[in-house]
């Protein structure tokens, strides 16, 4: 086996990672290859009956595959298979039937075989690449996920791994865009500019060729090749400044000490005390997922009485807060406690007991333009039968869970034509939802420090907790690390910045209970 160039990835040195998705997150490309051989030698077969002098060998994946599609948007992939064989097709349109001899009318045949194969078969994931990723996430990197492909989306959402990454720029962003396919640099340049990262600061993990090369001509610092096809030396040789067999070869400086499954919050309570010891104490919540189960809608998500009780017994004796993406009105409304501060719109809109309001001017900047969008997308995706658009104050939230698989790149193209339209505002991604945020560097982690200082907490006799379940919380657990309590809500262990775990809402509400006389033993009353 060759020897690999170590690398170690440090904060110091790099801001982000982006990964090719087909390949070195997913073993989508087997499943690619497969609907590429069945459209051409289909199609060969055909064209060769009309046209003796054009050579009908069947497509080979070992070489036709590597050289003629592999990394490429799908209707170049068409054409430059085509012309390795010496034929020529009209272009079409984008609306030709998919038994259509075109350019377009092959590509919409090929896209329904790989639809036809995901479905039979499912995807399979990469999971050392997964356990990579989560260690990254853990030690504050942004990452994003690069695709040639229009089913991105709807791959990531079949294997529970779209909150994973910061950005995704795939094949509708790609169209709607005008952004040229491999081995030109711009789609990674794409989602370096959405992650605000210099290619300086930036490392980008590809499995083709002609995704190294675009690495290299983007001038990322460091293009690591993941030798999956046996093109060790030709992944060097076209741009890789390094390639390993698999991800998990690669360090990552650990400057936060969480290995394996978190120590459970419910078993921890005496250490938990001593931290909180001659401390107020400040519990702070996410909602969805959290304080409730997640539902299919956002309406459906209704917290429990027996919840809503330990959160006023809880508020009591300490202060409580919940920052939530959603809207303000909508996040009071779903709680209904007048004892306890929330924080709505990711922290922008904040309210609490005796009138207390504060709302951010920035995020007030952007309302007119957010009314706009959702006037668009409320229209042009209304025809989409299960998809619900939810306005927040600070943010659109568009629900896709209900929606039928095949529409999710109909639903993003849509999206990315709006966001195109209002550059003001960025597209964002969490589960089964495309959301249209501010363009501007907020988080759940920069709405934690705020409302701490908006509530006179920001001090050492304080001691902030965060509960949370999802990839958006995890800015404010990070935050947290060293001056105070971070929860991950979690029914499998991830990496993750929060010093403990609880399993489920119903594990949150035992905390909570439970955190009642240390918080009694404290400063807090």
């Amino acid at each position: 086996m060759k020897q690999k160039r170590e690398l170690v990835i440090s904060r110091t040195d790099f801001d982000a990672v982006i990964f090719d998705l087909d390949g070195v997150v997913t073993d989508t490309a087997s499943v690619h290859a497969k609907a590429w051989k069945k459209l051409f030698d289909d199609f060969l077969s055909r064209y060769a009956a009309h046209h003796p002098d054009i050579p009908s060998e069947p497509f080979d994946i070992d070489t036709d595959y590597r050289l003629y599609v592999d990394g490429k948007p799908r209707l170049d992939g068409v054409r430059s298979f085509l012309v390795s064989r010496g034929i020529h097709l009209p272009e079409g349109r984008s609306d030709d039937p998919a038994d259509t001899e075109t350019i377009h009318g092959l590509g919409k045949r090929k896209n329904e075989y790989f639809q036809k194969y995901i479905q039979e078969q499912g995807v399979d994931v990469y999971e050392s690449t997964v356990d990579f990723i989560h260690n990254l996430k853990k030690h504050g990197f942004k990452t994003a996920v690069i695709s040639s492909s229009k089913n991105c989306a709807t791959i990531l959402d079949s294997v529970n791994l779209a909150d994973l990454f910061d950005v995704r720029v795939d094949g509708v962003d790609s169209e709607t865009l005008g952004i040229p396919g491999k081995p030109a640099p711009d789609i990674f340049n794409e989602a370096a500019r959405q992650l605000k990262v210099k290619p300086e600061r930036a490392i980008v993990v590809e499995d083709s060729i002609s995704g190294v090369q675009a690495g290299r001509a983007g001038k990322f610092r460091v293009v690591i090749g993941v030798n999956r096809k046996g093109d060790w030396d030709s992944l060097l040789k076209n741009g890789a400044n390094m390639a390993v067999d698999d991800l998990s070869g690669i360090d990552i400086i650990n400057d936060i000490e969480t290995e394996g499954a978190l120590p459970r919050a419910l078993d921890s309570f005496e250490e938990i005390a001593r931290q909180a010891r001659g401390k107020r104490m400040a519990v702070f919540l996410d909602y969805d997922g959290t304080l409730t189960p997640i539902a299919d809608t956002p309406d459906k998500a209704i917290m429990s009485e027996d919840m809503r009780q330990a959160v006023v017994a809880l508020s009591k004796h300490c202060i409580v807060g919940i920052i939530s993406g959603r809207d303000l009105k909508d996040v009071r409304r779903m709680i209904n406690i007048d004892s306890i501060v929330y924080a709505g719109s990711h922290g922008f809109d904040i309210a609490g007991p005796e009138g207390m309001h504060a709302e951010s001017q920035v995020g007030t900047e952007f309302l007119p333009v957010l009314d706009k969008a959702e006037q668009e997308l409320s229209r042009t995706l209304s025809p989409i039968k299960g998809v619900l658009v939810e306005r927040k104050k600070f943010a659109i939230a568009v629900h896709y869970r209900l929606a039928a698989p095949e529409h999710t790149d109909e639903i993003e193209k849509v999206i990315d034509k709006v966001a195109a339209a209002h550059p003001e505002l960025r597209k964002t991604y969490g589960k089964k939802i495309f959301e249209l945020q501010p363009d501007i560097e907020w988080h759940k982690g920069k709405a934690l420090l705020s409302l701490l200082a908006a509530l006179n907490l920001d001090s050492d006799d304080v001691l902030p907790v965060y509960i949370g379940d999802d990839v958006t919380d995890e800015d404010a657990l990070r935050v947290l690390k060293g001056r105070g309590i971070g929860i991950a809500v979690q029914d499998e262990p991830y990496e993750t910045a929060a010093s403990y775990s609880l399993r489920n809402p119903d594990e949150v509400r035992e905390f909570l209970l439970e955190l009642i006389p240390i918080c009694k033993g404290g400063q807090n009353e």
